[in-house]
Parts: structure tokens; C-alpha cells; sequence
């Protein structure tokens, strides 16, 4: 039974940190680390002792880890940043917080001590006989040492000790992964057997001048040689144990918001029947109004989670090539239950939620080619923007104009001008993207053009099925993408405050323009009055644009199941970054580095000089077989990853890519192997350094072709849009959903009141009132799904804890005949 983790933190904010700089402020970020890897950073925030962030994370963990850590940092100019403080959650913190933790926690001191990371090879063996007892134990290696020295390595040396006696192994310098092999032997006393103390296992960190530096240490019970007399493993190594807690945060603190949610995988076949429920849903539904699999989900969605469901369903329907239908069926329930169409889609509904969620699964790539030029131009131009009389700051005018102080209409007139400007482009560059829009996503709309035009035919509702395409379209999918780059990955960093008050005042015009400008003059916002002629003109041409948008044949929607989001022809991913220059001698390793343009496909990773240059160099995303990191010594850079990959007879070839910066490498390494998670030939280790002058840097062994020192994270990924399709991961998070609500199901469907006359007189229906005959066929409907829903959580609640019961007995994972 496989294991999935999936962890989820939001950086929200700051408060009350100390000030660093000597303007009597500091400009935090936050560095994020699982098990001391940096997963992320976040945006500085200038000159700010109170910053909100509110970056968020998602980030699968297949393996598992052991904590979580938010370091602090301000952000210099010149010499190194500054560490603030950290905040570091267990595993078991996070875990018990059913909800997830949602609080303010306090910045903490940064202790060297505790910042150890990485596992030592041991080998003991307690040894007794007639003429001496002694405590043997074997050094053989450590990997993923914390790195002490400013070459990005550490020198280290191990230590064991028991009671009063104590041995060393030798100092292997410049390294983070020392191979030993070495045995050191305590010789102890009879009486020493009872002892009931630890024999602690110390790495440290030599150096010439001054102390040594603790690595981390591993205590195992002196009891547990006497029951097993030989003991061998990999040991996590853990820290000192002198934690300083702050006391009173006068470090500051942060609100974070952290979720935990860790789910044993069944075997496909164990989730066959409720996939059949929820296919049979929007494949055969009889009436719109009847119960289904799917409507008895929706009433047990909490608000919480109701964003998270909709995912799910999504990729499930996507990989059942049933996305449309699935669409089709929920949307036209929700058209039917609304009355007033000034109300329709406007609540937070299922429906509404799993429209928002396609968009984003399969028409990120699509909203990144309309938006991200002109995104990129009001990055760029930093233009000084502002129409509220009442936000207008003159002192950051003095760019707009070299004559001298400027007018407040000055101002706005400048103002306008740039806002139509960017504005006309935006919308010509949607109104012009038909083409690109991709075919599932304009079928769907054409579905849901049909179900409103049909519930509100009237005249005076001709706008409303305009209005329903466009309220999702423009208010749901773009001008959220401009309010916020980041979060839709327009953007690596978020705006500053000037461009974030531009993109502001363009996220609003467009949701005018979404709304077909029938409430401008209405709100509140009336200096917003200079936008409007721009945006009633746009009008003809939105309606003219939807029109095309759903002029689409159904057939031209492949109903063969996907197992990933993009298509194999869609460039995933794209972008300058710097590909080592392998070939002939190199003076200096940073200058082995070339500029080069890469694209990233679900078939190929290829790379040239420029995007526009012909001749590309490629590699097939199936001959993958390990993305990860390297060590920054290894050319003495940072920002590096390789990419290893296998030919037909079996050598490996690596090619290494520095890029930008930390969140920029952890995209590229997570896209990578997202394109490659299911090839076959995935390196259980790698070396994280390079072979160089004869030597790895990493392990410092001389050939080139041994095992590598370090394991593989080729199934660690962040997560967002371009997820690949997991059937049996999403259809465990809906079993999950329904789990927590059966009771809720039973007692709704299935435990009939004792005054509930009705259903008594099911064989009576002659003399029945008129619609009751129909409600007792719908009731006897809802019983039938309900019944046989409940069922299908009931034979997964125990296969799961058959499962369960077996590791516990065999301690191994098994498959069970199904």
C-alpha cells in the first residue's frame, strides 16, 4: 500500500520583528526548509517590520519528512543577510492538528546545534566472551551533512561514546558525505552491563582555528545490543537538544497557516466502484433532480473544502475523459435551481468552484500566453498610477514630468492614459485568443451557454448567458491572474506597491468589462468614471468574442483518458537559464556556464541560443531518470541542478542547469519531474556533486561510475495546475470526504422519521396527491444511490484497515487479492 504526504503552508505575515538595518528597519523574507532543503523563498519586503507575504505552498512528499522550518531573514545590499529567527514544526506538531494550524508563532533564536541535518551508516555489535566485553562499532558512512565551512562543505569526524569511554574516527576534510569504514571498539567492564544509558553516536565538524562545530548525533538504548546483539542501519542524525525558546517574541512572529494530509494508497483496483458512482452520475442520469454519487458528495462538502473537492473532481473526470459532462451535469442543476439570474453563480457552489478549478487545470498555459507580455510591460514600465483624489501622492510624481512639481489632474490625465493603454491591450489580446482558448475548455462553455439560454429565455434576459460565460471567463480566471501574477505564475516575485495599485485598478476594469458594463455608475468608486467609455466599447466586441468562443463541434474533445493535464505538444514550462559547457578545458567554472534558452514539454527537454533560433538540441522526457540539486561546491555556484538521463545501452549522461534563484530551481526541478514521473528507470541515488579533477566533489570517491552518495527526490514536487493525473490519489481524498460525512448520508436517505406517512403508502399510489407519486419515486431513488454509496465507503473503510492490520503484523507493505 503506497503512502502519500501532501504538505500545504501559507506565509500570511509578520509582526513586531526587530529592526536590522540601521534605518531603524529591516526587509524580511522568509526562507522555507523541509528536512533542511530550501523548498522556497519568499518576496522581500522592503522596509517593513510588519510585511505580509501570503505565499502558499503546496508540496508532495512521497516519502515523508520530519519538519518543517521558516527562517527569517533581512535582506542586505552588501555582505551577507541577516538571520532574524526561525519558527520549526514537527512532523508530529503539524499531524495532530486535525484542521491544520492556522496561528501567530513565535521567531525563535537560530542555534547552530540544531541546525544538523542528514543520516549516518552504523554498525554495533555488542561482543562477550570469556576474556573481555566490548562495544564495537563500525563507521561506515554519513550523507547529507550540514555544510560548516564557507566552501559549502564541512571536514567531518565521528565519535562514539558510552559511559566514560570514548573513541574517534579519522578527519575526512572537504566533504559532506564521508565514507569511513571504519571500527572503533570500547572495551567495558562486566559491571557496565546493567548500565541502562545511550551509546551516542556524535558527528562533528573539525576545524584549525577554534571549536568544532556540532553535525548532529544519533543515541540508541545500550538495552537494545542486549536483545539485538547486532545492530545495523541508516540513523537520522538529530540535534544537540539545547533548544532556546524566545521568550516573550521579542524576535516577532509569523501567521502561518499549515495543513498535513497523509493517506494510504489502495491498490486501482479497490477504488473501481466508487469511480463507477461517480461515472454513472453524468453518463445516465435519468432527471436532473435525481440523487447521485455526486449531489450526496456535494452536501457533505464542507465550505473548507469545498475548493479542494472540486480539484479532485476535476482530475478524476479529466482522467476519465468526462470532464464536459461532469461539468455539464452539475452546472445544469445549479441553472435550475436559480430563480433570479442576477444571483446565478455568484455563491462559492460546487459548481462554481469545479469551473474555477477547470480553468486553472487545463487553461494556465493558455491565460500564461494571453496575459504575461503585457503583464511583463507593467512590471517593466513601474508606471505611477492612482485616479482616487483621495490616494493621489504628489511627491511620487516627479517622474511624470521634468518641468517641475505637477497637478493633481496632471496626475490623473497621466493616469488615464496608461490605464487605457494597458487595458486595450489586455482585452484585444483576450478577445483575439479564440484559437487558443483550448477545445475542452470552449465546449464546456457551449454547454453552459445552452443550459441558461434554455432556463432564461425571456428577452430581457438575452445578456444572461453572455453574463455566465464572462462572470467565470473575466471575473474568475483573469483578473484574478492580474490582481495577482505570482499566484497564478505570471511572475517569480510579487508587485511592489506602485504596480500593485495598477494592477488593481486593471483587475477592476476587467471585472466591468466581464460584467458587460451594466453596473458602472453604480458603486461607489465614481473616479473610476474615466475608464467607463473604454469599457462600454469593449462590450460589442466580448459578446462578439463569446460567440465565436462557443462555436465549437463536440467531436473535437478527445474522450480518451489523460494521464497528465497538458497536452504533449503544449510547452509545459519555458525560459533562459545556464547550461554548463561540458566539453574542453575550463580556466574557471563560473564561466562554463552559457546562456541558453530551454523549453519543457511532456515528450522533450530541448534548449537553444535564443527562442527564436531554429537549430534545438533535445532530450526525451522518457530517457529521465533522476532531476535533482547539486552541491554548491561543486562549481562553486548556486542554483544548480542536473538532469540525468540514460541511453539505449544503458550509460548515463548528466547535463547541469543553473538557474536564477531558489524558487526558480525548485519550478524547473519540479516540472521536470512531474514530465517524468511515470518512466521506469528512476535512479534510486545520485551524486550531488560533479566528477571533477578525477574525484567527485561530494563523496570524494575516484570513479566515476559508482553508486551515488545521496537519494533520489524524483517524486517530490510542489504542487499547482500542472499536476499529473493520479486516479487513486484523487478517488482516496473523495473517499476521505464521504468518510466523515456517512452519518450524515444515513441519516438523511436512509432512516426514514416515524411520522412519514409517505412512504407507507408507496402501494397506495392511486390515492396519492398529485406530486407525490414522484417524490416516493425520487425518495426510493436517493435510498437505492445512498444505500449503495454507503456501501462502497464501508468495504473501503476495511480494506484500508486490513491493510493497516497486516504492516502492523508483517511490518511490510502488502497487496491483497482483491
Amino acid at each position: 500500500m503506497a503512502r502519500n504526504t501532501s504538505l500545504y503552508f501559507r506565509i500570511v505575515e509578520g509582526r513586531n520583528l526587530p529592526a536590522k538595518d540601521v534605518s531603524g528597519t529591516s526587509d524580511p523574507y522568509c526562507i522555507v526548509k523541509v528536512d533542511n532543503e530550501v523548498v522556497a523563498r519568499t518576496a522581500t519586503v522592503w522596509k517593513n517590520l510588519n510585511p505580509f507575504w501570503g505565499e502558499e505552498y503546496t508540496l508532495h512528499l512521497p516519502m515523508g519528512f520530519h519538519s518543517l522550518s521558516f527562517h527569517v531573514m533581512d535582506e542586505d545590499t552588501i555582505g551577507h543577510d541577516d538571520v532574524i529567527g526561525k519558527i520549526t514544526l514537527s512532523k508530529d506538531a503539524i499531524g495532530s492538528q486535525a484542521k491544520g494550524l492556522d496561528s501567530w508563532v513565535n521567531l525563535t533564536r537560530v542555534d547552530p546545534d540544531d541546525e544538523v541535518q542528514g543520516e549516518i551508516h552504523l554498525r554495533l555489535e555488542l561482543l562477550k566472551d570469556a576474556e573481555k566485553i566490548s562495544l564495537r562499532c563500525k563507521v561506515i558512512e554519513a550523507r547529507d551533512l550540514a555544510p560548516r565551512d564557507i566552501s559549502g562543505t564541512s571536514d567531518p569526524f565521528g565519535r562514539v561514546i558510552f559511559n566514560n569511554h570514548s573513541a574517534e574516527t579519522s578527519i575526512i576534510k572537504k566533504t559532506r558525505f564521508p565514507h569511513w569504514g571504519e571500527t572503533l571498539e570500547l572495551e567495558l567492564d562486566p559491571a557496565e552491563l546493567s548500565e541502562e544509558g545511550n551509546v551516542t553516536v556524535e558527528v562533528w565538524d573539525w576545524d584549525m582555528v577554534g571549536k568544532n562545530d556540532f553535525l548532529g548525533k544519533v543515541e540508541i538504548p545500550f538495552a537494545c545490543l542486549h536483545k539485538t546483539p547486532l545492530l545495523e542501519g541508516w540513523f537520522r542524525l538529530l540535534p544537540l537538544g539545547n533548544n532556546e525558546v524566545d521568550a516573550g517574541g521579542k524576535l516577532g512572529a509569523l501567521r502561518l497557516k499549515v495543513r498535513l494530509v497523509e493517506d494510504r494508497i489502495l491498490p486501482s483496483v479497490y477504488y473501481q466502484p466508487l469511480i463507477h458512482l461517480l461515472v454513472e452520475s453524468v453518463i445516465s442520469p435519468t432527471e436532473v433532480e435525481d440523487s447521485s454519487a455526486l449531489t450526496m458528495l456535494e452536501e457533505v462538502t464542507t465550505v473548507e473544502s469545498r475548493q479542494d473537492v472540486a480539484m479532485t473532481l476535476v482530475k478524476i473526470y479529466l482522467g476519465q475523459g468526462l470532464v464536459v459532462p461532469f461539468l455539464d451535469y452539475l452546472n445544469t442543476r445549479e441553472v435550475n435551481h436559480t430563480t433570479d439570474p442576477n444571483t446565478l453563480f455568484r455563491s462559492n457552489s460546487l459548481s462554481s468552484k469545479a469551473m474555477e478549478q477547470f480553468m486553472k487545470a487545463v487553461g494556465m498555459l493558455y491565460l500564461h500566453e494571453v496575459l504575461k507580455p503585457i503583464i511583463n510591460r507593467i512590471f517593466d514600465e513601474k508606471k505611477y498610477i492612482e485616479l482616487d483624489p483621495c490616494k493621489i501622492d504628489l511627491n511620487r510624481t516627479r517622474r511624470i514630468s521634468f518641468k517641475g512639481a505637477v497637478s493633481e489632474q496632471e496626475v490623473r490625465d497621466s493616469s488615464v492614459e496608461m490605464l487605457q493603454s494597458y487595458l486595450t491591450s489586455i482585452i484585444e489580446s483576450i478577445v483575439g485568443s479564440v484559437d487558443q482558448c483550448p477545445p475542452v475548455m470552449r465546449v464546456a462553455f457551449k454547454q453552459l451557454h445552452k443550459r441558461v439560454e434554455e432556463q432564461f429565455a425571456e428577452p430581457e434576459n438575452e445578456d444572461v448567458k453572455y453574463l455566465a460565460i464572462s462572470g467565470f471567463f473575466f471575473l474568475r480566471f483573469f483578473a484574478p491572474a492580474i490582481l495577482t501574477p505570482k499566484l497564478f505564475q505570471l511572475r517569480d516575485q510579487h508587485a511592489d506597491t506602485r504596480t500593485s495599485r495598477t494592477l488593481l485598478l486593471l483587475a477592476k476594469a476587467l471585472q466591468s468589462v466581464g460584467n458587460l458594463g451594466l453596473q458602472l455608475g453604480h458603486g461607489k468608486e465614481q473616479w473610476m468614471a474615466p475608464l467607463h467609455p473604454i469599457i462600454l466599447r469593449s462590450v460589442a466586441s466580448v459578446k462578439d468574442f463569446l460567440d465565436k468562443l462557443i462555436d465549437i463541434d463536440h467531436d473535437v474533445v478527445s474522450e480518451v483518458p489523460q494521464r497528465a493535464v497538458f497536452m504533449p505538444s503544449v510547452t509545459v514550462k519555458e525560459g533562459f537559464l545556464h547550461k554548463h559547457k561540458a566539453e574542453g578545458p575550463q580556466l574557471l567554472s563560473r564561466f562554463a556556464f552559457k546562456k541558453r534558452y530551454f523549453w519543457l514539454t511532456s515528450e522533450t527537454l530541448s534548449y537553444a541560443k535564443t527562442p527564436d533560433w531554429q537549430v534545438r538540441s533535445s532530450i526525451p522526457i522518457q530517457c529521465v531518470c533522476a532531476v535533482e540539486r547539486v552541491d554548491e561546491n561543486a562549481f562553486q555556484q548556486q542554483n544548480v541542478m542536473q538532469v540525468i538521463t540514460q541511453d539505449n545501452d544503458g550509460q548515463l549522461h548528466t547535463m547541469y542547469i543553473q538557474c536564477k534563484n531558489v524558487n526558480e530551481l525548485n519550478q524547473w526541478l519540479s516540472a521536470i519531474r512531474k514530465a517524468s514521473i511515470c518512466n521506469e528507470r528512476m535512479l534510486p541515488s545520485f551524486h550531488p556533486g560533479a566528477h571533477r579533477s578525477g574525484k567527485w566533489t561530494c563523496c570524494l570517491q575516484a570513479d566515476r561510475a559508482v553508486t551515488g552518495c545521496s537519494r533520489t527526490h524524483s517524486a517530490v514536487t510542489l504542487g499547482d495546475w500542472s499536476d499529473p493525473l493520479d486516479p487513486d490519489v484523487e478517488t482516496q481524498t473523495i473517499y476521505k470526504q464521504l468518510l466523515q460525512g456517512r452519518d450524515k448520508l444515513r441519516k438523511k436517505h436512509l432512516e426514514v422519521p416515524d411520522g412519514d406517512q409517505t412512504s407507507s403508502n408507496k402501494d397506495n399510489s392511486d390515492i396519492l396527491p398529485d406530486g407525490a407519486e414522484s417524490n416516493v419515486q425520487l425518495m426510493k431513488s436517493g435510498q437505492s444511490v445512498a444505500a449503495r454509496l454507503l456501501s462502497v465507503i464501508e468495504d473501503l473503510e476495511q480494506t484500508h484497515a486490513t491493510f493497516q492490520r497486516r504492516e502492523k503484523e508483517d511490518g511490510t507493505s502488502v497487496i491483497l487479492n482483491p
